[in-house]
């Protein structure tokens, strides 16, 4: 509309029944997600295997107790994973935030596999009916739930999965399209492109001083292949 247009390309669909709690509300799966702990919770989008190691590396950084539990929340799209698929043009929420669990020291000192295979359950679990049970728990708690949603992140990379392309709101396409720094503990995977041409990936990171620098330490060292001490 911004360039001009008079009509939407792609005729916006409400149903929110396909995504509904159901009646009654039903929570069917155990949401880790919403479990109440202190801020060291790492969220990112799932749809990378750098993940594992950047976890490892964070975890590091932060000289956390063996004995602590540690989790992922994995920012997670639903729009590929119904069949049949959710109509074109559905602007309804369906992002979910499956939480991966483990300890310090079986996050350390398995192998990579380990966590792999952690996110791998986490991705399978990202389905119609855990979105429904999400709905139900939403419901049921009165929308009370113990995280935060950062709005406007994921405008872009969810308007091309809508089936958008090129997406250009009348002053030329996005450069940029994804969160330009770290929220808090949380983070992102945005597709980037150097001054060279180079297809790449920013993920940036937020932690204190003394952490960051323990942090570019062990991931300089994972990416040469020394073993984490």
């Amino acid at each position: 509309m911004a360039r001009g247009a008079t009509a939407c390309s792609i005729s916006p669909i409400w149903e929110r029944h396909l995504l509904d709690a159901g009646d009654p509300p039903q929570v069917t799966f155990h949401h880790h997600e919403n479990d109440e702990v202190e801020p060291t919770t790492t969220s990112w989008p799932l749809d990378n295997l750098v993940q594992p190691c950047l976890w490892c590396c964070r975890t590091i950084a932060l000289n956390l107790n063996p004995n602590e539990k540690v989790r992922m929340l994995c920012v997670g799209n639903l729009r590929s994973k119904f069949n049949p698929s959710l109509p074109l043009g559905y602007y309804g929420n369906d992002i979910v935030f499956p939480a991966v669990i483990t300890t310090v020291r079986n996050l350390l000192h398995n192998p990579l596999g380990y966590t792999v295979e952690l996110l791998k359950q986490a991705k399978a679990s990202m389905t119609k009916e855990y979105a429904k049970s999400v709905a139900a728990l939403m419901v049921l708690r009165a929308k009370q739930l113990n995280f935060t949603v950062v709005v406007g992140s994921f405008v872009v990379s969810d308007l091309t999965k809508m089936g958008f392309k090129d997406i250009d709101f009348g002053w030329r396409k996005a450069v940029f399209p994804g969160a330009t720094k770290a929220v808090g503990v949380i983070s992102f995977f945005v597709s980037t492109k150097s001054k060279k041409g180079e297809v790449g990936t920013s993920v940036p990171i937020c932690l204190p001083a003394p952490a960051m620098e323990r942090f570019e330490k062990e991931l300089d060292n994972m990416l040469k292949g020394h073993p984490i001490q």
